[in-house]
């Protein structure tokens, strides 16, 4: 194997090559020689340590070994890390469908889907140059104290060298050394996972039986409060079993040093034990809970619908008992020994939905998230792995989990937009990635489940690519909530309505008769612009092309994209006025206005900035589920699949915001957004009430609405998506450019849809600047392509555009731009 100060070339090649898959934006995967002592070592799937560039070592992934030698001269492997493999081959060709399907590199999926502890940790070593001697007089006193410490050591640490110059820049005296051949650097990999140990507590083996235990306790000549240790020792292993240093210490009231003394005299033996840094309930499936006879019909339908097709479309509507057919196939895949995987759009939903689930599997079932650390996740994954873990419940990170014996695939709320990753790359949709993913393992099916289906999903369920079953009623033959549009031209108030008349006592209907009620306003904040009443000047971020929104709670002015915050203007820095107008309203000022028109009543706020680290949502929605509060503000967060038994009003405050989005999809967000958080109303007992609030309450989309009607507005939108060709009828990939100098971008811009134009033709909208032109610094350009659904050409259309992206950048001009593609853009 190679020495610490070399990189190694073919050494001892066995014949076999490895492609490896490296944690970075590379256009390709590399190829290293795999020497004969590794070759019994490397698996594909493991992660071997390899060396790229000069001296930078990584912790990369064995994609595939060949026996096939390149035509160019190969590194070797230095070590393989794993003795087993992280991954099965489903999930490299995952990684390699979402790198050619999202035109990203498998690196970046690699970065995704790999938890960061898995990736390893390079610390930086430096090595003495044993060809220099030891000739150190050219050298400055501190260069001279590290070359010492190398001439005797032969390597440090910069930690080390950091203690040698009793400094912690240290770094100047390392380039002096490098340059004058003193050392050079290396990297080492350190293995960032630690198990997680803890002190258990156990009786010495002299005492297993009844006649010495007896004895020791009566002839007891110790500490009294070592024999007060000793019997709440034996308390907890009658009764819990295992007895942990912890519990045992906060039992008796006794320090660890009086364990110890017990430890010594051989009485009682502490050892380390590893343990579960996620701990689980007992492995139970209890399912207590008959289907109606609508649900029964739809289960068989279900069974029916997977026999011809792997995917099915389940389009039930709000407050039908989705959930519980869920529930019905996961017990029958994990009777069958196979895993379940349930992906939700939001870590939100999660803690509803994992109390319900855990209620009927127990420990069979678990939860993975973006919130838990590094740790955690590496535990997860192995359970996954090992398939200890059968029923998995997640977001749309979940799907990057190495299951090997996959059955079925569950996607609620299969419409949410949350679904697409949006930056870094990979840029990739959960669902359909979803669908890819099942196809890989023999007879594994996906069921999309939604009270507003996509309206590309819905397309593929009506030309049969997809199977559908329809929900049409309630649990409980509960009607759908009637829902009531408020015009607000008519309400007479100074400014943008933001509680109506009728809101206002509807509210007051619903709290007399102890149920509790929903308010939506799509944004957070206090006031989401102010205005000169002078002059007309809107604050701004100095960083984005976008108005500032005034947050109360922090009393200063937010950037919600760059998230940059600025002092409360109190003077106008164009005119010098402080008659500032407040326009719209946000989440902040519905909750200050609910406590002083409510102010008996126990009122919370649902967005990002109220619900902060690990537990915050799921608090939250206990609070509310346990009618411990009566009203709830909010974002989306309100809307999307949260299960109330007592709410019996919810509120749309501003239905025209909504639906006044320079997008193509903004009919479709309207209509499911509303659709959704009327859903949360009368869920039980009785039907709900729900208020909507616009100026233009003639818009169509707002009447569908009131009327539930899906298939209508599904005909609507799909006429107008057919007549300016966008999807389900094209495939859409908007190219982002970005700059910081505007007038560089504009021609870049120009240039790439030009090139573009050469293969595309009609296919090519644009340049065109973005509805924010700006974010932190940086202009945007946008370049969109309308391609054609043709059999085959998916990959060609992609080939054609990275090939006019590349030829764009290696023109020096050009050379800086920042090129984005993204495909199926949400």
């Amino acid at each position: 194997m190679a020495t610490e100060n070399e990189i190694p070339f073919n050494e001892n090649n066995s014949g076999y090559w490895a492609e490896i898959i490296l944690p970075l934006a590379l256009p390709t995967v590399y190829t290293y020689a795999i020497p004969t002592h590794l070759l019994q070592h490397a698996k594909q799937g493991c992660r071997a340590e390899v060396v790229f560039g000069k001296n930078k070592k990584y912790a990369g992934i064995i994609k595939t070994i060949i026996n096939k030698e390149p035509a160019y001269k190969t590194k070797s492997l230095l070590n393989v890390i794993d003795d087993s493999p992280l991954l099965y081959p489903q999930q490299l060709l995952l990684w390699k469908w979402i790198s050619d399907y999202y035109m990203c590199s498998e690196g970046e999926v690699m970065a995704a889907a790999l938890p960061a502890n898995f990736k390893l940790s390079s610390e930086t070593i430096l090595i003495f140059n044993e060809d220099i001697g030891e000739d150190f007089t050219n050298l400055s006193d501190d260069e001279f104290l590290v070359a010492e410490a190398l001439l005797i050591k032969k390597q440090l640490q910069l930690i080390e060298v950091q203690q040698v110059l009793d400094a912690t820049h240290v770094y100047p005296v390392i380039k002096k050394l490098i340059e004058k051949n003193v050392c050079f650097i290396w990297e080492k990999l350190n293995e960032r996972y630690k198990i997680k140990k803890e002190s258990y507590v156990l009786l010495h083996p002299q005492f297993d039986n009844e006649e010495s235990l007896g004895r020791i306790l009566n002839d007891w000549k110790g500490a009294p409060k070592q024999m007060e240790l000793l019997l709440a020792f034996l308390h907890l292993q009658k009764t819990e079993g295992t007895v942990s240093q912890t519990a045992l210490l906060k039992k008796s009231g006794a320090t660890a040093a009086q364990l110890k003394g017990l430890s010594e005299k051989n009485i009682l033996i502490v050892e380390k034990r590893a343990i579960d840094r996620i701990r689980s309930l007992p492995r139970s499936v209890h399912i207590d809970f008959e289907l109606s006879i609508e649900q029964q019909r739809c289960l068989e339908e279900l069974h029916s619908a997977f026999i011809d097709k792997n995917v099915c479309l389940l389009h039930g509507v709000t407050g039908s008992g989705k959930t519980q057919l869920y529930i019905k196939l996961i017990e029958e895949n994990f009777s069958n020994g196979k895993q379940v995987l349930y992906l939700l759009p939001e870590i939100a939903l999660t803690a509803q939905i994992i109390r319900r689930l855990q209620k009927h599997f127990g420990g069979n079932i678990a939860i993975y998230h973006s919130k838990f650390n590094d740790q955690e996740r590496i535990e997860l994954w192995n359970k996954i792995r090992s398939g200890e873990i059968k029923i998995l419940l997640g977001a749309r990170s979940a799907l990057f989990l190495p299951f090997n014996n996959l059955g079925l695939i569950i996607v609620d709320e299969e419409h949410d937009a949350s679904y697409k990753q949006q930056d870094p790359a990979p840029r990739y949709n959960a669902r359909d990635a979803a669908i890819f993913y099942a196809s890989l393992f023999p007879s594994a099916k996906v069921l999309l489940g939604s009270a507003t289906p996509s309206l590309e999903s819905y397309f593929n369920a009506m030309q049969h690519k997809y199977a559908l079953v329809y929900l049409a009623e309630r649990f409980g033959g509960i009607k759908l909530p009637k829902i009531e549009i408020v015009n607000s031209r008519q309400v007479a108030q100074k400014g943008k309505v933001m509680i109506s008349p009728q809101l206002k006592q509807a509210i007051e209907q619903a709290l007399a008769a102890d149920k509790q009620v929903i308010l939506f306003q799509n944004r957070r904040g206090y006031n989401p612009y102010l205005i000169c009443g002078t002059c007309g000047y809107i604050p701004q971020c100095s960083h984005c092309d976008v108005s500032l929104t005034l947050h109360k709670y922090s009393n200063k002015l937010h950037c919600h994209y760059c998230g940059s915050t600025y002092p409360k203007l109190i003077t106008c820095p164009a005119c010098g006025s402080n008659a500032w107008l407040e326009k719209n309203f946000g989440t902040e000022k519905i909750e200050e206005q609910l406590e002083q028109d409510f102010s008996k009543y126990k009122i919370a706020r649902m967005d990002v900035d109220s619900v902060r680290g690990k537990n915050a949502h799921d608090n939250l929605i206990q609070l509310f589920e346990q009618h411990r509060l009566d009203i709830l503000v909010g974002t989306q967060m309100v809307v999307k699949g949260l299960d109330f038994d007592n709410v019996s009003l919810v509120g749309i405050l501003d239905a025209d915001g909504l639906l006044s989005f320079a997008d193509f999809r903004v009919n479709e967000r309207g209509f499911q957004l509303m659709e959704q958080v009327s859903g949360r109303a009368g869920r039980k007992n009785a039907q709900g009430k729900v208020l909507i609030q616009a100026v233009n309450v003639n818009h169509p989309v707002i009447k569908m609405v009131a009327q539930h009607d899906y298939q209508q507005f599904y005909a609507y939108e799909l006429q107008g998506r057919k007549e300016f060709f966008y999807p389900p009828f094209s495939r859409i990939v908007m190219i982002t450019l970005k700059h910081k100098d505007k007038q560089l971008l504009e021609l870049a811009a120009e240039k790439l849809a030009a090139l573009l134009r050469l293969d595309l033709k009609e296919y090519v909208v644009g340049p065109a600047t973005p509805v924010v032109g700006r974010l932190r610094n940086q202009y945007l350009m946008e370049v969109l392509l309308k391609l054609p659904k043709e059999p085959g050409m998916s990959l060609t259309y992609k080939k054609v555009i990275r090939n006019h992206i590349n030829l764009l950048l290696s023109d020096k001009h050009y050379r800086a731009i920042t090129v984005i593609a993204d495909v199926d853009p949400a």
